[in-house]
């Protein structure tokens, strides 16, 4: 009877080690998105291209099997975000907070970043702040201000001299905003007049129409990426906004495949700075455009390459860690690391760990009877401009 309860004691032990050893090879990574409300879409989008990232490289890095989990904010609820990024860091033990689509939820995250020391990867949230939050925080996506500095110096070298400006008033709006307006007057030009929209507002035909009656020579627009660029195509088609006369410039999510749906021909001349488009004219960009259409019946948009990238740059990370997961190590291998994207070529900034790339000037044509975003100009290796001023200053 001794001989056999010390047999079975020896099995509980064994079996026990077994099971410890490969809770240990297990790597869990948290995704923080608003799967539900006005924002499923893009969450959709970004999260289709994860799942394509593990299909083609695998879902085991440094000899650890990887184990998402993901958590729904149901929209811009800064508090969820926190209280999601807390239980996955003390109840799932996960080692990577990954995702966040929208600033507020990023900048709650990043709390919780700081305070547990783990490795964030931020995929889209473009405010220019979010990575002061914390210093085991990376970005794989864009700043609003570094794409739209671009575009307001572009502006001006192009002949454009007054502008009037509208923008959903929260973080990102601001952020881009300004940055336009900025640059742009720092170039020599002039804004007319500026107004601040609803950052959950279904209806722009207001706001549209105050701009159409001021008739200006150019006009900046900034809304998020999901449910509005759509319906402000709408209002600009039905308040008759021609952008053949009207210069119709903005951040790329104006002209996104939905919006341009909404628009039809009334969106042919708009003219906007972005950081991806489907169709980017790159073997990886026609790869990745084909492979995520094959699994998902659609086109990849920023959202999707922002989750690409970030993908990229954790496998990559715990290549170069070796499997650790500690926060110190990980930020220190994402610093300085460069690769070519779908987008282009991009680099992480080894003083902001922002993301450095290239800023492609784009209009709307009809190309073989579709309406699509045609590049015809670039700005190359554009950096946060916030961050270069904090720096200098």
């Amino acid at each position: 009877m001794r001989k056999a309860l010390i047999g079975l004691c020896g099995a509980v032990a064994a079996l026990f080690a077994v099971t410890t050893a490969s809770a240990q090879q297990t790597l869990k990574i948290g995704i923080i998105l608003p799967y539900s409300g006005q924002f499923a879409d893009a969450a959709t989008q970004m999260d289709n291209a994860i799942k394509l990232y593990v299909k083609q490289h695998g879902d085991s890095v440094a000899g650890k099997k990887l184990e998402f989990i993901r958590k729904d904010t149901g929209g811009i609820a800064p508090d969820v975000a926190k209280r999601l990024a807390q239980e996955l860091v003390v109840r799932d033990k996960v080692d990577i907070l990954a995702g966040f689509l929208l600033t507020p939820n990023a900048l709650a995250g990043g709390d919780i970043s700081n305070e547990a020391k783990k490795f964030m990867v931020v995929m889209n949230a473009a405010t220019s702040i979010i990575t002061t939050k914390s210093p085991y925080m990376v970005r794989t996506s864009l700043t609003t201000p570094q794409v739209n500095a671009a575009l307001g110096e572009w502006a001006y070298k192009n002949g454009i001299r007054k502008s009037y400006t509208m923008a959903s008033d929260y973080g990102p709006g601001l952020d881009a905003e300004g940055a336009f307006s900025g640059a742009f007057k720092a170039a020599g030009g002039e804004i007319i007049g500026q107004v601040k929209m609803a950052v959950a507002n279904p209806d722009f035909s207001a706001y549209v129409q105050r701009a159409k009656d001021l008739n200006p020579e150019s006009i900046y627009i900034f809304v998020p990426g999901g449910a509005q660029p759509p319906a402000l195509g709408k209002a600009m088609a039905e308040r008759g906004i021609d952008p053949q006369k009207i210069k119709v410039l903005g951040q790329g999510e104006i002209t996104d495949d939905q919006a341009l749906k909404s628009m039809g021909d009334q969106a042919l001349g708009i003219i906007t700075a972005f950081h991806y488009d489907p169709n980017h004219q790159s073997a990886m960009n026609k790869k990745f455009v084909a492979d995520y259409n094959a699994d998902y019946k659609r086109n990849p948009d920023f959202f999707s390459v922002g989750g690409w990238d970030g993908m990229h740059a954790i496998y990559e990370s715990l290549k170069k860690t070796n499997g650790d997961t500690d926060g110190e190590k990980l930020i220190g291998a994402v610093k300085g690391m460069a690769w070519e994207s779908p987008r282009g070529p991009i680099s992480i900034d080894p003083e902001t760990r922002d993301i450095i790339q290239t800023v492609y000037i784009r209009r709307v044509e009809k190309v073989d009877g579709k309406i699509v975003n045609v590049e015809f100009d670039k700005v190359e290796k554009v950096k946060d401009p916030v961050k270069a001023k904090m720096k200098t200053n």
